[in-house]
C-alpha cells in the first residue's frame, strides 16, 4: 500500500484507527510508516527531502526509524465557480488555482494536476484581466464590484471598533476542525454530517462575538486570522451541506451510508448559495464531459494489472 493513491491510503487509516491500532499523539493518532528497509544510500537518493523534513520536524531519522504519519486535508477540489476562462459571474473578478472551480479535476484530484491548473488558468486568468482593464474595466459602470469592495472595507473597520468580544478565534477555529475532521472527514454518515453542519452554524453564529486584540493597521496578524476564520467557517458550511445532500460515494466524498456512485443523480457540481446570514442553499451544475467518459475506479488485478504474491 505504500505506493496506493492517497485516498486509499487514509481510508485504510480510517479502518486502523477504529480496530483501535493506531498510536495516540499530541497531535492526533498516528501509523507509522517503515522505510528502514530502504537503507540510508536508497532514501538519500530517492527520499532526500523527505529525511529532512522528518528530521527537522519530528526528530525522527527513517534511516534508522519509523516515521509516525496521518491522513491531512491539503487541497480543496472545489472553489469559486468559472467559466473555460477563469471568470466567475461576477464582472470584473478572476479565478485560478485552488481557490477556483474550471472542472478540471473532478471528484479525487490526480497527483500533480494542480501545478498545471494553475500554471495554465493562472495565465488566462492574467491575460483576462489586462483586456478587461485595458478595455471596458477603466470606464466600466458597473458598481456590483465596488459595492462588494465597500462592504468588505466596512467590515474590517467593524472588526477593528468592535470591543468586549467573548470569542476567541483560535478556540472556533480548533472545534471547526474537530467538527469537519469527525463529521466530514475520511469517512462520513448521515448523522456525522448532519452534526456537523450544526456545530459549524453554531459557530458562524458565534464568530460575530469575536474581538481582536491588536488594532493597528501594520502586519496586523489578529486581522489576518479574523478574516480566515470567517471565510473559513463559510467553506466548511458549504462542504458539511453540500456533502450532508450528496447522497453517494464518489472521489474523496465517501458515505458508509451511500457506498455506491450515482450518475444519474450526482454527475454534478454541487453550488453553494449563501444569502444572509442562513446557512448556504445546494443547487447543482452539470458536469461537462467531452473525450473521457466516466468509469469505475479500479486497481491491480480488477483492472488488468497483476497482483504481486
Amino acid at each position: 500500500m505504500e505506493l496506493g493513491p492517497r485516498d486509499r491510503l487514509s481510508q485504510a487509516f480510517w479502518h486502523e484507527q477504529r480496530k483501535g491500532r493506531t498510536i495516540n499523539t499530541p497531535y492526533g493518532d498516528m501509523v507509522y510508516l517503515d522505510m528502514r528497509h530502504l537503507g540510508e544510500r536508497k532514501i538519500n537518493e530517492r527520499l532526500p527531502f523527505v529525511r529532512d523534513l522528518a528530521k527537522s520536524y519530528i526528530g525522527v531519522d527513517p534511516v534508522t526509524d519509523p516515521v509516525p504519519v496521518r491522513p491531512v486535508v491539503h487541497y480543496m477540489m472545489g472553489g469559486i465557480h468559472t467559466d473555460i476562462n477563469a471568470a466567475p459571474p461576477l464582472k470584473g473578478l478572476w479565478a485560478a488555482g485552488e481557490c477556483a472551480c474550471v472542472s478540471i479535476n473532478g471528484a479525487n484530484r490526480l497527483g500533480s494536476n494542480s501545478l498545471g491548473e494553475l500554471l495554465v488558468f493562472g495565465a488566462i486568468a492574467g491575460r483576462q484581466a489586462a483586456a478587461y482593464v485595458k478595455d471596458e474595466g477603466r470606464e466600466s459602470r458597473d458598481s456590483v464590484a465596488r459595492d462588494r469592495a465597500a462592504a468588505a472595507n466596512t467590515r474590517v473597520e467593524g472588526l477593528f471598533r468592535k470591543t468586549g468580544g467573548k470569542e476567541k478565534v483560535s478556540d472556533l477555529r480548533n472545534q471547526m476542525a474537530i467538527a469537519l475532521e469527525e463529521g466530514a472527514g475520511i469517512y462520513r454518515e448521515h448523522a456525522s454530517l448532519k452534526a456537523c453542519c450544526d456545530t459549524v452554524t453554531e459557530l458562524r453564529g458565534r464568530y460575530k462575538d469575536i474581538e481582536i486584540k491588536d488594532k493597528s493597521n501594520v502586519f496586523n496578524t489578529d486581522l489576518v486570522y479574523a478574516l480566515e476564520l470567517g471565510s473559513m467557517l463559510d467553506i466548511a458550511e458549504a462542504v458539511a451541506y453540500a456533502a450532508l445532500l450528496r447522497t453517494e460515494s464518489r472521489g474523496a466524498h465517501q458515505r458508509l451510508d451511500h457506498e455506491k456512485r450515482d450518475d444519474v443523480n450526482f454527475l454534478k457540481h454541487s453550488m453553494a448559495y449563501y444569502s444572509s446570514e442562513a446557512p448556504p442553499r445546494i443547487d447543482y451544475f452539470q458536469v461537462v464531459i467531452t473525450k473521457s467518459q466516466p468509469a469505475e475506479r479500479v486497481y491491480g488485478a480488477a483492472a488488468g494489472g497483476e497482483v504481486e504474491k
